[in-house]
């Protein structure tokens, strides 16, 4: 996604576009929005920005694209490693957290306008999405199966976790009472412990 340039380091114009893009797709949807506008964003003639990408559909594919791909690797990562299947469980709750806290642009037209791409890129970005569903399943599975998770429906707790997680974009905004890591610390604590106060 969009990476963060220390002070003095220049933000390439394409990549300018794309988060520029993706703030407009946020804020008024994919259909909605028009090339003029994403220009005028980015401050340069609308014919301009074609020396650059090839129109607004490349840029949704790519905006989705790139989630879809931090995502993977995110699971890659924790997945090989050789945390327990409850940690391996918790850390992919923080990471996806963290992006979302970090990207909450990318991640909004990911989780609301990918409807929008062409059949290949949708295609590829549905199959992605059931993958990555599928090992986050596993996962729980596995906890279960060595007893670290409580004996829970796989589906029911994974569609919980990740309805929880999708969610945040839509609603978070960092405020005096909490920032990210606050939040973070209490959604693991909510989705890991429950709401019951113990002792």
């Amino acid at each position: 996604m969009m990476e963060v340039k220390s002070k003095g380091q220049q933000v390439s114009r394409r990549e300018e576009i794309l988060d520029k893009a993706a703030r407009l797709f946020k804020q008024k949807g994919y259909v909605a929005t028009t090339m003029r506008e994403i220009a005028e964003q980015v401050g340069m003639e609308a014919a301009s920005m074609y020396n650059h990408i090839r129109g607004k559909e490349e840029l949704l594919e790519e905006i989705c694209a790139r989630v879809a791909e931090t995502y993977v690797n995110q699971m890659n990562e924790i997945e090989s490693s050789d945390l327990s299947p409850i940690h391996k469980l918790q850390a992919l709750i923080r990471s996806h957290i963290s992006i979302t806290t970090k990207n909450i642009h990318w991640i909004s037209v990911a989780n609301n306008e990918w409807r929008h791409l062409p059949d290949s890129s949708l295609k590829s970005f549905k199959k992605a999405r059931d993958t990555y569903e599928d090992r986050l399943a596993e996962i729980i599975r596995s906890g279960i199966d060595c007893q670290e998770v409580a004996d829970v429906h796989v589906s029911i707790t994974l569609y919980t976790i990740l309805s929880s997680l999708r969610w945040i974009e839509t609603w978070y905004k960092p405020n005096k009472s909490y920032n990210a890591r606050d939040l973070e610390e209490n959604i693991v604590n909510i989705l890991m412990n429950g709401l019951k106060k113990s002792g």
